[in-house]
C-alpha cells in the first residue's frame, strides 16, 4: 500500500491522514484512540478534493476484509457448524473499516465529519465505484447510529434558536422560505412545524415537516404559503395538512425518517388538537411532465391523437392555464396523471418517487388537484397539479402491509374512476399494447 501512495503526485496530506487512520486502528487505550481520532479528522479535513480520492481509494483497498481469512473462516463453519466458528467468520467478514469509522467516531464532532464524509462518497460513486463498498460500511453504522431510539422530535416555533432556524431556511427544499417574516407566518397558531434532531447533532435538525392547521383539506399550497393570510384558531381546525417534508442531512441518504416523523405528528397533533381527525398530504407529482414527454409517441396514436398533440403542446406556451386550452386541458390531464400514479411503474412500485414513499408508509391516494400549485417549479414538473394522501391512522399499518406485500396502491374511488377515463385505459392508444 506504501507503494500506492509513493506512485502519487502530492500524496503527502493524504499519506498522513492515512498513517494516523492506521496509528488510530492499533490504539487500544480510550484516551489516546480519542486523541489519535482527533487527529485523523483534523488531518482528512485539510485534504483538497484530489487528496481525499486517494484517500478514499486506500479505505477501499487497505481496509476491505482478506478473501483468504473469509474462506478459512467459512470452510471452518462448513465443517462444524460451532458459535465459535461463526463468530470468526463473521470477525473475518467485517471490514476493517467499520472499526476505524468506529473509532473515528470518538472524536469530537466525529458523527458529524462521518456524515460530511459519506456525502462526499455518494457524489463520487459514480466515477469511482469501487467506493460503493466504503459507503456500504458507512450506511451500515449510520443506520445503527440513527435509529429510531436515539432521535429527539422537537417542535420548531419562534423561540427555537435563530441557528436552527437559519437552517430551516436553507434546507427548505419543497416550497422555497422567502426571508424571515415567511418563516415567522409558517411558525404562526395556526401551523407546526417538527423536526427530529440527534444527541451528537443537536443544531441540526436531520428532517423536518411543515403542517398547516385547517377546515377541510386543502387543494392548493399558494394560500398555504401566503405570508400575509389571516392567522386562524387552530381550535377550530379539523385538518392538519402536511405541504412540504425535508430531508436536511445529505450524508444519511438512505436512512428513513420521513414515515416515524409524519406518523410522530400525527399523533402529537390528535393529542393536543382533540377536533383535527383528518391527516393528509398536499404533495407535488415531480416525475408527471416527464413521464408526459416519453408516452407522447403512444398519446400521438389512435384517432384522436392529433387533438392530444395540440393539447400537450399548449402545455409548453407560458400563461395556458388562463387560456382557451385550459378546459380541454383539464379533461386531459387528470385521467392521465391518476393513470401515471396508478399504473406507472418502477419494477413493482409506482414510478412516481412521492407516492412512493406516502403509499410505503400506509398513506392512501386521496385526490388529484388541478392547478394545486401555480409556482414556475409546479407548472414544470406537473402541469400545476398535487396530490392529497391520506392518512387514517387505523389503516396505516394494513395499507403498509399490502403495499410491501402485494404492490397495492390504495386509492379513493374518484382517483380510480379518473384512470379508467385516460386514453391509455379507454381503448384510444395502443400504449399499452407498445
Amino acid at each position: 500500500m506504501e507503494r500506492f501512495f509513493n506512485g502519487l503526485r502530492g500524496d503527502r496530506p493524504a499519506r498522513s491522514a492515512m498513517s494516523l487512520c492506521r496509528a488510530l486502528m492499533g490504539e487500544r487505550g480510550e484516551a489516546s484512540g480519542a486523541a489519535l481520532a482527533r487527529d485523523a479528522l483534523a488531518a482528512f479535513g485539510a485534504l483538497g478534493a484530489a487528496e481525499r480520492a486517494q484517500f478514499f481509494d486506500v479505505l477501499a483497498l487497505e481496509f476491505s476484509p482478506s478473501a483468504e481469512d473469509v474462506d478459512r473462516a467459512a470452510a471452518a463453519y462448513r465443517l462444524e457448524r460451532s458459535t465459535a466458528n461463526l463468530q470468526r467468520l463473521q470477525r473475518a467478514a467485517e471490514p476493517a473499516r467499520q472499526e476505524l469509522f468506529r473509532r473515528i467516531n470518538m472524536a469530537p464532532g466525529g458523527t458529524a465529519a462521518l456524515i460530511e464524509m459519506r456525502r462526499e462518497l455518494l457524489a463520487g460513486l459514480g466515477e469511482h465505484p469501487s467506493w460503493q463498498a466504503i459507503d456500504a460500511d458507512l450506511l451500515h453504522l449510520l443506520r445503527s447510529w440513527f435509529n429510531r431510539g436515539f432521535l429527539r422530535l422537537e417542535r420548531i416555533d419562534w423561540r427555537t434558536p435563530a441557528i436552527v432556524l437559519e437552517k430551516l431556511i436553507r434546507y427548505e427544499s419543497v416550497h422555497a422560505i422567502r426571508g424571515w417574516s415567511d418563516l415567522h407566518r409558517r411558525l404562526e397558531a395556526d401551523r407546526r412545524c417538527y423536526a427530529f434532531f440527534h444527541p451528537q447533532l443537536p443544531e441540526e435538525p436531520l428532517i423536518f415537516i411543515e403542517v398547516a392547521l385547517t377546515h377541510g383539506v386543502s387543494a392548493r399550497v399558494q394560500p398555504l404559503l401566503d405570508a400575509a393570510s389571516t392567522v386562524e384558531d387552530p381550535g377550530h381546525s379539523n385538518c392538519a395538512v402536511f405541504y412540504s417534508i425535508n430531508n436536511c442531512q445529505d450524508g444519511l441518504r438512505g436512512i428513513s425518517f420521513g414515515d416515524l416523523l409524519i406518523k410522530q405528528v400525527a399523533e402529537n397533533l390528535r393529542r393536543e388538537l382533540p377536533r383535527v381527525r383528518k391527516f393528509v398530504t398536499l404533495s407535488p407529482i415531480p416525475g408527471f411532465r416527464q413521464w408526459l414527454a416519453a408516452e407522447r409517441v403512444h398519446l400521438a396514436r389512435g384517432p384522436r391523437g392529433e387533438e392530444r398533440m395540440a393539447l400537450l403542446d399548449a402545455l409548453e406556451r407560458p400563461g395556458w392555464q388562463d387560456s382557451a386550452a385550459a378546459t380541454p386541458l383539464h379533461g386531459l390531464l387528470l385521467p392521465l396523471c391518476a393513470h401515471y400514479l396508478l399504473r406507472a411503474k418502477k419494477g413493482t412500485e409506482p414510478l412516481d418517487a412521492v407516492s412512493r414513499f406516502h403509499l410505503g408508509n400506509g398513506a392512501s391516494l386521496e385526490r388529484i388537484n388541478w392547478l394545486g400549485d401555480t409556482s414556475e417549479h409546479g407548472m414544470a414538473i406537473s402541469a400545476g397539479m398535487m396530490v392529497n394522501y391520506v392518512y387514517r391512522l387505523s389503516h396505516v399499518e394494513r395499507n403498509h402491509e399490502r403495499f410491501v406485500k402485494e404492490h397495492h396502491v390504495e386509492a379513493s374511488r374518484e382517483v380510480e374512476g379518473l384512470a379508467r377515463e385516460s386514453p391509455f385505459a379507454a381503448g384510444e392508444t395502443e400504449a399499452a399494447r407498445a
